[in-house]
């Protein structure tokens, strides 16, 4: 595994109780169990196990789920564990490297000894991270949305998408829609809504106060407010149009309105990381030190994301950074994000520093994405047609002050550098002399100045 078309890292909804998807094991018929975004499990009966690959398992798959064609390239097959999430190139072989999962969870995770002894993964049936978000748009098969659907919203209520009240609440409404049936007045009710909040809510918006110091900050205050707002989205969920009122057709419509709400959070569709991060220093004899942080991937960029919190620290599009890593060999392993920015108005290179056992396989990440999108992208045109073309449009910042997708870089510790020979002057260089040699190479630009409270959206 090279990283490049495989990608790993921790799992969220996938942190289910302990299972195999392998039953029995031998040279001819093998019980192998998949897992859907669902927990739903599709039994297949194999021939040869050790030797089948990903590919022709997820072909097996397919023609039991009766999927379109279209599939091959949505879902692919996940080696997932309470440990470590690992995506499938096709040529991989999942019972092989079930058997190679110690030497896995050694090479990539920090877990004790007595876990990796105990951990086994299970095969799961998953979005592939390097389909794009427009292509999902164009998909009209309903057991195909049906389970994009299903596997966005574990991400949300797990809160690996984390996601500002309002949008939770859109979103919960269409779980509602499709679990309950349209909005009738007076069914449900607040109170009813409230006894399975979880099913619709992420768990800590589902979170009540209690006690003198609940009281204290005004958290009492809040009871009832998740139910009552999911209520009340809910109550504006729009229907299908006229005429078209099969339950098939109604689903589809929900399924596509929740994806489509999801495409609006920058790190849909990404493969998530586990790491850790310094915290800003609290003074000069006392440092920060560090707090648990998951890194988002995707094919449009890189987001750092507070676990605690729930909430964006860092969101770069590839164009905005640079990046390298360093191995265990070395010293520490560790992921480092270089990007624009200012120290107090001055205009500074800054490094980011990722500790994670997960560095390399986030570098290789970053870079096959990258060789995605440049493969993907038409051919660019000559100067002088360029130069008579429009600029291009500035991407909108988001209209929500202080929403979660929002970076917060002085949330972060960085380390603010101009490099000239070996001195650190205080004066903005040139982006030839970047600390990386690694970053994207566009034609058309450079980095783009990022402020502390700028808001970097992705499409």
């Amino acid at each position: 595994m090279d990283g490049t078309e495989g990608s790993a890292g921790h799992p969220g909804p996938a942190e289910r109780s302990h299972r195999s998807s392998v039953s029995s094991v031998g040279a001819r018929a093998a019980d192998v169990l998949v897992y859907l975004a669902d927990d739903t499990v599709v039994p297949l009966a194999v021939d040869n196990l050790p030797s089948l690959s990903a590919h022709e398992l997820h072909r097996a798959i397919r023609e039991v789920l009766q999927l379109p064609d279209i599939a091959l390239d949505i879902f692919a097959l996940w080696l997932v564990s309470p440990l470590l999430e690992v995506q499938l190139k096709p040529k991989h072989q999942p019972y092989k490297l079930g058997r190679q999962w110690p030497e896995l969870l050694l090479r990539f995770t920090d877990a004790p000894g007595d876990d990796v002894a105990t951990d086994e993964p299970s095969l799961q049936f998953r979005r592939n991270v390097f389909f794009p978000k427009r292509r999902e748009l164009q998909i009209h098969d309903e057991e195909v949305l049906r389970l994009l659907y299903e596997e966005a919203k574990g991400n949300v209520l797990a809160a690996r998408y984390p996601c500002d009240v309002e949008d939770c609440e859109a979103l919960g409404a269409l779980v509602c829609r499709v679990q309950l049936g349209p909005f009738q007045p007076g069914q449900p009710t607040a109170c009813t809504l409230r006894e399975k909040l979880g099913s619709f809510l992420p768990a800590h918006l589902c979170k009540r106060g209690h006690g003198l110091f609940a009281a204290l900050w005004g958290r009492g205050a809040k009871a009832g407010t998740s139910e009552q707002g999911l209520l009340n989205a809910y109550r504006k969920v729009q229907e299908a149009v006229s005429g078209d009122s099969e339950r098939e057709a109604s689903l589809r419509t929900h399924y596509r309105a929740y994806l489509t709400k999801c495409h609006e959070l920058p790190y849909y569709g990404c493969a998530f990381f586990h790491g850790e991060v310094d915290k800003p220093a609290q003074s000069f004899v006392h440092r920060g030190g560090r707090k648990p942080v998951t890194v988002a991937i995707s094919l449009e960029g890189v987001h750092v994301i507070d676990n605690r919190e729930k909430h964006v620290l860092l969101g770069l599009r590839f164009q905005e950074l640079s990046w390298d890593h360093t191995s265990p060999e070395e010293e520490e392993s560790v992921l480092w994000l270089e990007f624009d920015g200012n120290n107090e108005g001055t205009p500074v290179n800054k490094l980011l520093k990722i500790y994670s056992k997960q560095a390399e396989l986030m570098s290789s990440l970053i870079e096959y994405c990258i060789e995605l999108n440049q493969a993907s992208e038409p051919a660019a045109p000559p100067e002088s047609a360029s130069s008579s073309s429009p600029p291009p449009t500035q991407r909108p910042q988001l209209r929500r002050q202080g929403s979660v997708v929002c970076s917060r870089i002085q949330h972060l510790s960085t380390i603010d550098y101009v490099e000239e020979g070996e001195q650190i002057k205080p004066v903005k260089p040139k982006r030839t002399t970047s600390f990386f040699s690694r970053q994207l190479s566009l034609g058309q630009g450079s980095y783009s100045i990022v402020q502390p409270t700028e808001s970097l959206e992705q499409s």
